[in-house]
């Protein structure tokens, strides 16, 4: 895959892009369009996991092969190179599998899954929690493209947009530990995959705390697929319930622009020490 830039207008699907190395093997390429500095970003890492799972259980006669749970532990950060991905069955049923994918890197393993498959449902749900945020950034909303350089790291690789008031660290602020925005891929509408991306594609909310801002680096995310996207904004929302020590929480949910809940994610992460 590309090293260093956006190698045509769909960023999102040229970083998803799996060579078959046959028995449940996958090869993919990680380059610096979705990184956070010289790591990989975890969304994409999920959605590498999520795919390979997907791609086995196919090949196995799974009938229903989209994504409703994948928990993922991070166990180590893998550098922009390539990586392998192994995927193990773990049970194939008729309306819902299980499998297990180990991310590799140099034969080590960075990342440990197990996704769960079944089919999305469709229709208006019962029961919807309605999101906070409008189904497209108004006038005032902040784009982090436009600032002075232009787009740089993820507003690069997908369009971002934010709240006037969102972002309190970046004015020298502090607020509650909460954030909130739309991300949309570029080039092509969203789907389940770029939805369970969009559920680790915020800041940190412990950013709004104050202190040290950098890397925070997950521990362990487990993301539900609800539903799959309709075209148009993702709306997605954060919140830590706890910080403490070196360790916080996120609450995560993603909303499409029909006001159906597509993602929900729940993270363990560490904070970015103080100086």
């Amino acid at each position: 895959m590309s090293s260093t830039t956006v190698r045509t207008g769909r960023p999102f699907a040229d970083a998803h892009v799996l060579d078959d190395l046959g028995d449940g093997r996958f090869r993919a390429g990680l380059d610096d369009v979705w990184a956070i500095g010289p790591k990989a970003f975890g969304g994409l890492l999920m959605v590498l996991m999520a795919k390979a799972g997907m791609a086995r259980l196919a090949t196995e006669g799974a009938p229903a092969t989209d994504p409703l749970a994948v928990s993922v532990d991070f166990l180590r950060a893998p550098d922009l190179q390539p990586v392998e991905l192994e995927t193990t069955p773990l049970k194939v049923g008729r309306t819902i599998s299980s499998i297990a994918v180990r991310l590799l890197q140099d034969g080590k393993p960075m990342l440990h899954s197990t996704i769960t498959a079944g089919v999305l449902p469709e229709g208006e749900p019962r029961w919807e929690t309605g999101p906070v945020l409008a189904p497209e950034p108004g006038t005032d909303a902040v784009d982090p493209a436009a600032a002075e350089g232009g787009a740089r790291g993820l507003a690069a690789a997908c369009e971002m947009r934010y709240p006037p008031d969102a972002l309190a660290f970046l004015r020298g602020e502090t607020a509650p530990p909460e954030m909130a925005g739309w991300v949309r891929p570029r080039g092509e509408e969203p789907d389940v995959l770029f939805a369970l991306l969009a559920g680790d594609i915020l800041p940190p909310t412990v950013f709004n705390l104050g202190g040290a801002q950098g890397w925070a680096p997950t521990v362990q995310l487990t993301a539900l697929l609800r539903a799959k996207p309709v075209p148009g904004w993702l709306r997605v929302e954060s919140r830590s319930h706890t910080v403490s020590g070196t360790q916080f929480d996120e609450d995560v949910t993603v909303v499409d622009a029909a006001g159906r809940t597509v993602c929900q994610a729940r993270q363990l992460a560490l904070a970015p020490l103080r100086p």
